[in-house]
């Protein structure tokens, strides 16, 4: 498995998942354009994106081109698209199958209805996929632990945010339980969820305004080094807004 995050942040989000036969693309907040161009970067024929999954409806998740990526092949959670457009709906805890991937979508805690994030499954690997949340459950800790790879929101630091001119309503959402997780929280999440099998971590969805990629790291590897966590065999990156990147699970 691989994964080609396209962009990640409060601007725009893309990600493509690769398997050994499918392609995967999560979420579409970047212009068509924009995403051809990222696809461009890494060889990737945008035709041959077996399917789209998004994970909730606010607008840097899912743009109104919905339906032009993929086929047309859509997964989301209820209420996330328009009334009459056609497309699969995903159940949190209900896992699914797309041709050599098992999905289980998980329910977030964020501030608009039915938002999730997903584990991917091959035969030989587990991929967890989660932004957008103000907390997660015990319940999703227990089905998210040991996995190859992880993508979770490092959304803020509480001191930088509070530094910015941003309406104090706007700084109350952002640290609440439907809200961004912290770099101090996703830290302390990954530390309970890492194991055996884990080599990769990309910080996600990084707030332009109240973060910086060298917070958000300094921030986990405190966290990880508290734990007593061996960062050595770990790949450990920020995503970026701007800047497309890629991890291969098979690598390791």
């Amino acid at each position: 498995m691989k994964y080609f995050i396209l962009a990640s942040g409060s601007k725009g989000n893309a990600t493509i998942i690769k398997g050994p036969v499918t392609k995967l693309l999560i979420d579409l907040g970047i212009s068509l354009k924009e995403y051809t161009e990222r696809l461009n970067i890494f060889n990737l024929q945008k035709e041959r994106v077996f399917a789209v999954l998004f994970t909730h409806k606010h607008s840097d998740h899912i743009t109104t081109q919905f339906n032009k990526v993929a086929n047309g092949n859509v997964y989301a959670p209820l209420n996330t698209l328009p009334f009459d457009a056609p497309y699969k709906i995903v159940t949190p805890y209900t896992p699914f199958t797309i041709n050599e991937f098992t999905i289980t979508p998980l329910p977030t805690s964020h501030d608009v209805s039915d938002s999730v994030g997903y584990i991917i499954e091959t035969k030989d690997h587990k991929l967890v996929y989660m932004t957008d949340t103000g907390y997660i459950s015990t319940r999703n800790l227990e089905l998210m632990k040991n996995a190859d790879a992880y993508i979770l929101e490092a959304n803020h630091s509480p001191g930088l945010l509070l530094k910015t001119n941003r309406p104090f309503d706007l700084i109350q959402r952002i640290l609440s339980d439907t809200g961004h997780l912290s770099n101090e929280a996703a830290a302390h999440y990954l530390a309970e969820l890492i194991g055996p099998r884990t080599r990769h971590i990309v910080l996600a969805h990084l707030s332009e305004e109240a973060n910086t990629p060298e917070v958000a790291l300094e921030t986990l590897d405190k966290v990880l080094r508290k734990y007593g966590i061996d960062q050595s065999k770990l790949t450990i990156v920020t995503a970026n807004q701007y800047v497309p990147i890629t991890g291969d699970l098979n690598e390791n």
